[in-house]
């Protein structure tokens, strides 16, 4: 098997193992709940973890091919070590910054209340 093969099914394995608790849940017939609204409200569970997964991975990715380039750099040019440093670092924090969007919207998609607005 090849490595992208092997990352791929452990991805896959870990994401059905993180979502076996949603498809678990059930409404109990005593609560007067709306079905719809409980499929509503997993489907955003999902949807959440889906966009903070992806930016996670995205932005995981991103820093560690920036770190490995400035790490080239610099290596290549230790007189430009300092500028490259000051870049290298203006470019993590936008990379960070990009996740903690997604986190944001991650929190803001799992706190709408799906009832009130149907």
């Amino acid at each position: 098997m090849s490595k992208k093969s092997q990352l791929l099914g452990l991805l896959i394995f870990l994401l059905a193992l993180t979502l076996t608790p949603l498809v678990a849940q059930t409404v109990e017939p005593a609560q007067t709940v709306d079905p719809a609204r409980a499929d509503l409200f997993k489907l955003s569970i999902i949807v959440g973890a889906g966009v903070i997964t992806l930016a996670v991975i995205a932005g995981a990715y991103g820093q560690a091919k920036a770190i490995s380039s400035a790490c080239e750099g610099i290596s290549r040019n230790p007189a430009a070590g300092q500028h490259i440093r000051g870049i290298l670092i203006f470019g993590l924090v936008l990379i960070e910054t990009l996740v903690i969007y997604a986190l944001l919207i991650t929190i803001i998609i799992l706190m709408v209340k799906w009832g009130a607005y149907s």
